[in-house]
Formats: structure tokens, sequence, C-alpha cells
């Protein structure tokens, strides 16, 4: 059963019903062509790319105002937490990783050889994450505490004071920190600050950071992911990728270098899109009280219950077998009260899924 086991929300996406009204995915609506005008000159299919391309790696480093020596490039952001584990964690190690989350998370550690241990970001308390939990989690084997922020599924936020208690809890017991913050870039465009204000990337310590140009800009076919770690932390994750892909595809890279040259654009193209479907989803989880969420949405997805229900199950299938729209179910999140709904696609898809979801729930009651 290993095939089904590592991944069962990935196994899911992969071979699941298609929907007239798909809002069960997290990506953000892809970039076309004329997302990014003058792009045919940047395509090649060579490039000196064996520790990463050059142009790729300097552009990350300047987003995030950081050195290019801690920058790992890896394929999408599950590849970069893929080389992560394959670097920090070995058989019989202990890796400790938030419930609910992402599991590809969890499937990477357990495909390491490594013992899986659990802390609680509490639906009770806003899937906020205390870092008291963390710290009664720790064992003498753990060499990894993994978390994401936003939050996959909730889209709540780990606030810096947390991050940096986790970057201390880590220093002192010999282990590292990675922090998933590939929808972070999204959020703070839909706040309105810099997009990498909020980075554990800016914190001293054993922290490894990862994301990719895929859920906050559009570009998931050019598995474009990447690192930021302390130097040491980064050389080891390249040599883990020497054994696992060795390089991503050189017409990629140059085409992800020339999509870095027209960030601006496409952060302005990310602002537009989520701020408005944020505004719809704001509007809609206001007037309908009988969905709850941990709090307003300020993210590309939302993790949303039916008051009162412990079993988000029948209402998912339901919205896809009687109204063609599809959710993600919370059980591949831990969490069967709850389904997640993404923010980041078509605004007109969102608005009448949206609207699909409060007839069939009205009706319902």
């Amino acid at each position: 059963m290993l095939h089904t086991s590592l991944a069962p929300y990935l196994l899911w996406a992969k071979t699941r019903q298609p929907a007239a009204i798909d809002l069960a995915g997290s990506n953000l609506l892809h970039c076309s062509l004329d997302d990014l005008p003058g792009i045919a000159g940047a395509v090649d299919i060579s490039a000196p790319n064996d520790n990463g391309f050059a142009p790729v790696i300097a552009a990350i480093a300047a987003h995030y105002n950081v050195d290019a020596a801690r920058i790992v490039q890896g394929g999408g952001c599950s590849g970069a937490n893929f080389i992560t584990m394959a670097a920090l964690v070995g058989a019989g190690d202990d890796v400790l990783v938030e419930r609910p989350t992402y599991d590809p998370l969890i499937g990477a550690a357990r495909l390491m050889g490594a013992n899986i241990v659990r802390f609680d970001r509490h639906a009770s308390n806003g899937f906020r994450l205390d870092p008291d939990d963390v710290r009664r989690g720790m064992t003498p084997k753990t060499r990894l505490i993994v978390i994401t922020t936003p939050h996959n599924p909730s889209g709540v936020q780990v606030d810096r004071a947390s991050l940096e208690a986790l970057a201390d809890i880590a220093a002192s017991n010999d282990a590292h920190v990675l922090v998933d913050e590939v929808y972070l870039d999204a959020a703070c465009l839909v706040a309105g600050c810099a997009e990498t204000s909020k980075s554990a990337a800016r914190i001293d310590g054993p922290i490894v950071v990862t994301s990719s140009l895929t859920k906050s800009y559009g570009l998931a076919g050019l598995r474009s992911g990447w690192a930021i770690a302390p130097p040491e932390t980064a050389e080891r994750l390249r040599r883990a990728r020497d054994v696992v892909d060795n390089a991503n595809s050189a017409p990629a890279d140059r085409l992800a270098a020339f999509a870095w040259t027209r960030q601006p654009q496409l952060a302005a193209r990310t602002r537009g899109l989520l701020s408005g479907n944020v505004a719809r989803a704001r509007a809609f989880f206001a007037e309908h009280s009988e969905f709850e969420l941990p709090e307003p949405p300020n993210c590309s997805v939302v993790f949303a219950r039916i008051a009162g229900q412990d079993d988000a199950g029948p209402f998912v299938q339901a919205m896809l077998d009687q109204h063609g729209v599809a959710l993600a179910p919370g059980r591949f999140f831990e969490s069967p009260a709850h389904f997640r709904v993404s923010l980041a696609g078509s605004p007109d898809l969102l608005e009448r899924g949206l609207e699909k979801m409060g007839l069939a729930r009205r009706a319902a009651i």
C-alpha cells in the first residue's frame, strides 16, 4: 500500500472527478503567455545550472534580501521540502509536524524512515501556533520541526514572535525548523505589505524556508521552487539534491529567470486577482453564518466548517454530485469537520461556486 499511503491528498487531487467549478485546488490561476510579454526570446534548452541557475538564485536572493549562498533551488516547493528532509533527517530520527497539515510533508519524512511526532494547531484556537505545544512535542531524537505559514489548510499566519521561539527551540535541541511559506507572498500582496516582510528567512537560526513561483504567481508549470537556509545547511541541501533530481530543467530555469524580471507585473496580477476574490469570500462568509472560519479570509485558501457538524464529507460530496462544485475534503487534512476552498482561481467561478454553496446549505437547513 506504499503507493497510496505517503500523500493521500495528492493521490485524491490527481485522480478526483472533474468539476465545472473547481474550488478544491490551491494554485493561483495559471499565467498565460500574454501575462509574460517578451517570453519567447527567453527560451533555450541549455543552462549552466548544476548548482542552480545563477540568474534565478540572484533574483530570489534579492527578493528576500539575503545572501545568494543561502539559496538552493528545488523542483517546486514540494521538491525543496523533499531535499530539506533528505538532507536533515535520517532513519529513526523524530520529525515534529503540525496537525492539521499538508500530507506530503508527512509522506516525505516517512520516506526518509523518520518517526512522525505531532503537535496540534487547535481549531478552537483558530489554528494558531503555540510554541509551548512545540516544546512539549520535542524529544531527544527530534531533528526537524515542520510548519506552514500561512497554514495549509487554514490560511492562518504564524506571528514573528512564535517563529523566533521555534528557532530558539530548534537551536537548543540540535534541530532545524522547516517553514513552508508557499502561500506567503500571495497573503502579503493581499494585505498590501512587502511580499517577504513576514518571512522566517529574515530570522537568525536553524531555519529552512521553502517556497515557489506556483501559489503566489501562477507559474506552476515551471516547477521553480527554492529553499533558504544558513549557508552550511544550504550546502547540505545541494548535496542531497545530487541524488534526487540533480538540477532543474534548463528551459524551465531560463523561463523562471525571465519571470523574475517581470515580478512586479506578476505581483500586480496576483494582487488584483486575490484582493477581489478575498473580498468576495469575506462578503459571502459574513452573510452565511452557518459556515464557520478560524478568521476572515485573508489568503488564497480558507478552511470552513458547517456549524454544529462533525463531518463535512456529505456536504462536500453533495456539492460535487449535485452542483458540480469541487471542494477539498477536510479529511485529507486530518480535520473531517472542515473543507478547504480555494480563492486563487477565476473570479467568476468563485462567485458561482460560493453562490451554490450558500443555496445548497440553506436548502439543507
